[in-house]
Parts: C-alpha cells; sequence; structure tokens
C-alpha cells in the first residue's frame, strides 16, 4: 500500500499506515482484553449468553468511537464520548444485576482507555490492561469471601412473620428449602391472600451465578 500513501481523495488522504496499523494494533489487544474478561472470567460464572454479545459489542463500539475522538481535539472528544458512553448505560428497559453492570463498566473502561490515542507507551497500554483482568480474576477467584446469594420467597404461614417467631420461621424456611440460610427479610404483606414476600439470604457453595436470585420481584418471573 505504499503507492497510495501521500494520494488524496477531495482532499482526504487516500491512507495513512501508521494510523491503520495503530488502530488495527489496539483493536486486536482490546477485543483480546475483553475476551479474556468476559469469556474467562465472566461467563465461566453466569453462563448469559446474552450479556457476553451484548459486552462485545458494546465494547467494539466504545472503543472505534473513542479511537475516532482521539484524532480530534481531546477535551471535545472526551466530552462526547462520556456523553455517548453514559447514553449507552442509560438507554435500556430491564434493570440490569449488580455484577453485569460493573462488567460494563469494567469494558467500558478498558475500551475508553485502549481507544484514547493519550498513550505514552505500548508497555503502558499492555500493564493498563494487565491490571484490569488481574483485578477481574482477583474479585472472582476469592476464596476467602463466602458467597451469599438472596432469592424472593412468597412464604404464606403469615403467623410466623411476627418478631417473636423470626427463627421459627427462620427453621421453616431453611426446612422446606434446603438451602442454608442466614437471613430474612420480609417484605410487603398481604393479610387477604395470607402471604408475604420474604428476601431470603443463604451461602452457596457453587462458584456459578444464580439467574433467578437477581430476581426480587415477582413480576420478574414473566420475563
Amino acid at each position: 500500500m505504499e503507492f497510495l500513501e501521500g494520494m488524496e481523495f477531495l482532499g482526504i488522504p487516500v491512507i495513512n499506515t501508521r494510523a491503520v496499523t495503530e488502530l488495527l494494533l489496539m483493536f486486536a489487544l482490546n477485543i483480546l482484553v475483553t475476551a479474556i474478561i468476559v469469556g474467562g472470567l465472566y461467563y465461566k460464572k453466569s453462563k448469559r449468553r446474552d450479556y457476553v454479545y451484548t459486552f462485545m459489542l458494546i465494547s467494539t463500539t466504545v472503543f472505534l468511537l473513542m479511537f475516532a475522538l482521539g484524532k480530534t481535539k481531546l477535551e471535545m472528544g472526551l466530552a462526547l464520548g462520556m456523553f455517548a458512553i453514559f447514553g449507552i448505560v442509560r438507554y435500556r428497559t430491564d434493570t440490569v444485576p449488580i455484577r453485569e453492570m460493573t462488567y460494563l463498566f469494567v469494558i467500558i473502561g478498558v475500551s475508553v482507555l485502549n481507544g484514547l490515542d493519550t498513550r505514552e507507551s505500548l508497555v503502558q497500554s499492555l500493564l493498563t490492561n494487565f491490571l484490569f483482568v488481574l483485578m477481574v480474576w482477583i474479585m472472582e477467584s476469592m476464596k476467602f469471601m463466602n458467597r451469599t446469594a438472596c432469592k424472593l420467597v412468597v412464604y404464606e404461614k403469615i403467623k410466623l412473620i411476627t418478631p417473636e417467631h423470626r427463627e421459627e420461621m427462620l427453621e421453616d424456611i431453611k426446612a422446606r428449602t434446603g438451602l442454608d440460610v442466614v437471613k430474612i427479610e420480609i417484605g410487603h404483606i398481604d393479610f387477604l391472600k395470607d402471604i408475604a414476600f420474604v428476601k431470603v439470604y443463604y451461602k452457596s457453595e457453587s462458584t456459578e451465578v444464580n439467574t433467578v436470585d437477581n430476581i426480587t420481584k415477582v413480576s420478574q418471573f414473566n420475563g
């Protein structure tokens, strides 16, 4: 492509070898790091293919957006880039679980850093990406933290919701669910139907994320 260097079309350079090489190199790095975080760390526990699809495409979109804006005046590019990023995060219909939202911000952060043309060296870029992967891996593999999950239970033994019967209610839920329940919270109470919404917190030995635990409203079961 050397013969195209210096050629212009309507005042626009036909090709800039350095810029193209930089784009391909940083894009490959960004996709690699994103794939490690999403495929190797997130999907391993969650098994949510829909979020893998979302994370990968958002990463690609944000990276290309920031890479293009980084070539213009930084202040204006950064402002427009941040506006677009928060627009992506805000423009959604379903409530995103906190774990998925955290991964979304990580992916956006990685893509922004890789896309902005403000790095001082390739080693610095590699180190920054490595630190992202390292921190996610550490948080996902912490064995010393007991994993506590929670789920919503529609409880019909309305007489046990009073404070003096709390221990009896806790033992009843343990026996009926088979879960290692550590805490319960009583929410909405319907005396007409003799039911109460109870949030049950329990210890889980599984390393995979139970997506049903993210449901906190009965209406979400229909989603």
